[in-house]
């Protein structure tokens, strides 16, 4: 079978016209942005900040540009995978790029889900408000007191009593959650005692963010970082009561859901990753044009151009490598993608931080403050090595489906 990676002639039109947009437009209002949001309470979004994101939006929406992971449905542009990886690795080009496009994490994630496996209703009050940019969502299934990599160790308890669920329990790392727009909640939670088969324990319920019973302990630091006004929250669930008709697809199906919903979601975030690690390389090559020592440009000093040439020939296989996971989910199989998802989830990440940490090198102490975006693209990439699961985790499922090759025994 070929195998097409490019973008298409019909598309590539698109392609430039969100770069151009992440270039021209949306870069050059970082760093205000961020001014913006280390000014008086983090949590809360000052009258320019909401100017300059909803402004933003408002142009892309305007434009066009908007809702592109809508690849299935005639509300969106109808791109395949391998199409969308494009435009995702532009937006990761900067940190407000997918939120203007409406296509940021978890929202795309749990849009997916709403418009797979909602009820009509479901769709009608959460879908709409975030197909339309004027919520976000948060994505609940990490527990502090269980190995969360390993989903069959979600405990959250949600029994039910009458025409409701009650759910107990805590979650952390809930990204988003932080944020004052966040209105709802998808929520991993256990509805089968251990009897049951052991992918059908867990299930999924959505949850309004305002429910009564849910409490916000904390936020969690990323790195000494809050990473407000997103946020990854520590939540407690004390006997919230949530309608029955909340529950997605019925009980027992959590798993199903949820292999429905990470696979797109992690070739977004590796193409992400291409995208921070070509902003980082331009800004090491900028850098080391720019300054001179000894009598030299950096650039010209030590082995940097070994660094320089090696970063670009890893970022080009990394890529390649996310866009033959992308075809492979665009041929209907998500069994046969699941090993080169988790490579991705390997490599890409990994390329990543050694292109940005080569990029802090080149720039010394600035490198490292809150001068250059470098030290934040570091600390974000660094969690993908953890969020969708841990590199241990994915380098377990390449290892099996090599091994399987040459055994009929269980590995």
């Amino acid at each position: 079978m070929d195998m097409n990676l490019g973008m298409g002639e019909q598309h590539s039109g698109l392609l430039d016209r969100v770069r151009d947009m992440v270039r021209d437009e949306i870069m050059s209002m970082e760093e205000e942005y961020a001014r913006e949001v280390a000014t008086g309470d983090v949590w809360q979004f000052t009258a320019r900040q909401t100017e300059i994101l909803e402004g933003l939006k408002a142009r892309a929406k305007a434009a066009g540009l908007w809702n592109f992971w809508l690849t299935d449905s005639d509300r969106g542009f109808g791109l395949s995978t391998v199409q969308y990886a494009y435009l995702a690795e532009e937006m990761g080009k900067t940190p407000l790029g997918a939120e203007v496009f409406n296509c940021a994490a978890p929202d795309t994630g749990n849009m997916e889900v709403f418009e797979r496996y909602g009820s009509d209703k479901m769709k009608e009050k959460w879908l709409v408000p975030l197909l339309n940019g004027d919520i976000r969502s948060a994505y609940l299934m990490t527990e502090p007191d269980v190995a969360s990599s390993d989903a069959t160790n979600v405990s959250m308890a949600c029994v039910r009593d009458g025409d409701s669920y009650v759910l107990n329990g805590e979650k952390w790392w809930a990204s988003g959650a932080g944020d004052p727009r966040c209105k709802v909640y998808i929520v991993m939670v256990k509805t089968a005692g251990d009897e049951a088969p052991k992918h059908k324990r867990q299930s999924m319920i959505v949850v309004a963010a305002d429910t009564p019973g849910i409490e916000i302990l904390r936020p969690m630091e990323v790195y000494g970082h809050l990473d407000a006004p997103h946020g990854h929250m520590h939540i407690k669930f004390t006997d919230v009561r949530v309608p029955a008709d909340q529950i997605l697809l019925g009980e027992g199906r959590g798993f199903e859901i949820a292999q429905g919903r990470l696979g797109p979601g992690r070739i977004h975030h590796c193409m992400r990753a291409i995208g921070q690690a070509e902003t980082a390389l331009e800004l090491m090559c900028r850098r080391g044009l720019d300054r001179e020592a000894f009598g030299k440009k950096i650039a010209h000093l030590g082995a940097n151009y070994d660094i320089i040439a090696n970063c670009r020939m890893e970022i080009e296989q990394a890529r390649l490598l996310c866009l033959k996971a992308a075809w492979v989910m665009d041929q209907g199989d998500a069994r046969a993608a699941a090993p080169w998802i988790s490579q991705i989830k390997v490599v890409a990440p990994l390329v990543a931080l050694k292109v940005i940490d080569e990029a802090v090198q080149m720039y010394g102490g600035q490198g490292i403050s809150q001068d250059t975006p470098l030290a934040g693209l570091w600390t974000h990439v660094r969690t993908l090595r953890l969020a969708d699961g841990p590199d241990a985790v994915h380098r377990r499922q390449v290892a099996r489906t090599e091994l399987r090759k040459y055994t009929q025994e269980k590995v």
